[in-house]
């Protein structure tokens, strides 16, 4: 019996060893070690649950996308977050910093996505600590698993450590089709996608991010130079 219990004493430790790796510690995180001038580019889709990191080797090139990600979890509806406590997940345009990096969260590894952002300010919503992060359990986040995570999060420290001064992350309710948007026409938020969709399509059709602004209460683009 003792040895048995001493046994499932070793398994919990190099299970502990193996979660508090960090990015760089994983062995087959093509991501630790990218390139200096590789810019990063993240989607978010509810609906599919997925995750989308794209890649740029240089200021000249496109964007290609290098992985898609399951969401291990999400909270709430199709739809923005409003208020604090809503249980809501956001969807809408935001930048990640380096000071919004976290690698001693309490869900392995998480990234602030700057909510509320002007645009939210500007419609009177609010909330705080949303984030991408590990560990499978959300309350407004979007949860990944800590592989899925470990390797995002590498990518986004080593753009922000060696050329972007922030990484744009857009989160969509469902990936922006003209047939998807049809078939949720009479959707209460559907004004609001029909905004989100203009940056969708933006980049749809350039492989660039456009810049976002906010005027009068909406989101506006412009292509990247």
């Amino acid at each position: 019996m003792r040895h048995a219990f001493a046994f499932i004493v070793l398994i919990f430790v190099a299970t502990l060893n193996a979660c508090s790796q960090t990015p760089a510690d994983s062995p087959d995180n093509q991501y630790a070690e990218l390139d200096p001038g590789t810019d990063v580019f993240i989607r978010i889709f509810k609906q599919e649950s997925e995750l989308e990191l794209w890649l740029k080797p240089d200021a000249e090139a496109a964007y290609t996308l290098a992985e898609v990600f399951p969401i291990c979890r999400w909270s709430g509806d199709l739809g923005p977050k409003l208020r604090e406590g809503d249980g809501q997940s956001p969807e809408g345009f935001y930048r990640v910093r380096l000071g919004s990096l976290n690698p001693n969260s309490s869900y392995h590894l998480s990234f602030n996505l700057g909510f509320p952002n002007r645009y939210d300010r500007s419609h009177g919503r609010t909330g705080s600590y949303l984030m991408v992060h590990g560990a499978c359990a959300s309350i407004g986040c979007y949860a990944m698993t800590d592989p899925g995570i470990e390797k995002i999060y590498a990518a986004v420290d080593h753009a922000l450590e060696n050329v972007q001064d922030a990484v744009s992350v857009h989160i969509f309710p469902f990936r922006m089709t003209d047939q998807a948007m049809i078939d949720l026409g009479d959707h209460p938020w559907v004004d609001f996608w029909i905004n989100l969709k203009q940056g969708y399509d933006m980049f749809e059709a350039t492989k660039r991010v456009p810049k976002v602004s906010v005027d009068e209460k909406r989101y506006t683009f412009e292509e990247a130079s």
